[in-house]
């Protein structure tokens, strides 16, 4: 009998970890307004290269939410170019919440993690300088069977950010979620669109 106890106690408690792991709140998110205007800024993840202009993450995100989100991916840029651009585009714009996912072009160039990390921090603190809510978008590593390197977890837990890093790994894994080896595919978008759809919603903006 003892046995039986242990292991059922056991499951029992892997089970409540299991459902406390999946149901963790993010760092909050200041709620969004009918009227407020996100903003997807990124490469070409964001652009939605691989699928249809109504096919790419923002524009399905948008249907999600029910919130105006406004895609500014740009296909092959760097964390050096996205931060050259972003003061043009968020004074444009005027977005209450970023979302950023960047990194990918920067990785496939063998550049320094610690300049991505530099980068990504620095667009992070002028969107906030700004007021703008921001949460964070990791991207794998190019190599089999890559993930999210450690500097997208350590952004998030010390700039206190709502980070998604799994959706992107879990979609370019998948073969028929791409439609070319770095890019996904109409569905492949539309899984990234919900994953983030459900970190707004736990972090409290929509």
């Amino acid at each position: 009998m003892a046995p039986a106890i242990t292991l059922r106690f056991l499951l029992t408690l892997a089970f409540v970890f299991a459902l406390a792991s999946c149901g963790e709140k993010p760092p909050p998110l200041a709620r969004l307004a009918s009227s407020d205007i996100v903003l997807a800024f990124g490469d070409s993840l964001t652009y939605g290269t691989g699928a249809g202009p109504d096919e790419a993450y923002p524009k399905v995100l948008s249907g999600l939410i029910g919130r105006q989100v406004v895609g500014a991916g740009v296909p092959g840029e760097t964390t050096t170019d996205g931060l050259e651009r972003l003061p043009a585009v968020l004074d444009e714009i005027k977005p209450r919440l970023m979302l950023l996912c960047m990194g990918g072009n920067d990785m496939l160039r063998n550049s320094d993690p610690a300049s991505i990390e530099s980068n990504l921090r620095a667009m992070v603190q002028m969107a906030r300088a700004r007021g703008i809510g921001v949460a964070l978008i990791g991207v794998p590593t190019p190599e089999l069977f890559g993930s999210p390197p450690e500097f997208y977890g350590r952004l998030a837990k010390t700039l206190s950010l709502p980070l998604e890093n799994k959706v992107m790994q879990e979609v370019l894994f998948d073969h028929g979620l791409k439609s070319d080896p770095i890019h996904p595919n109409a569905k492949g978008y539309r899984r990234v669109a919900e994953a983030v759809a459900a970190l707004l919603r736990r972090a409290g903006a929509v």
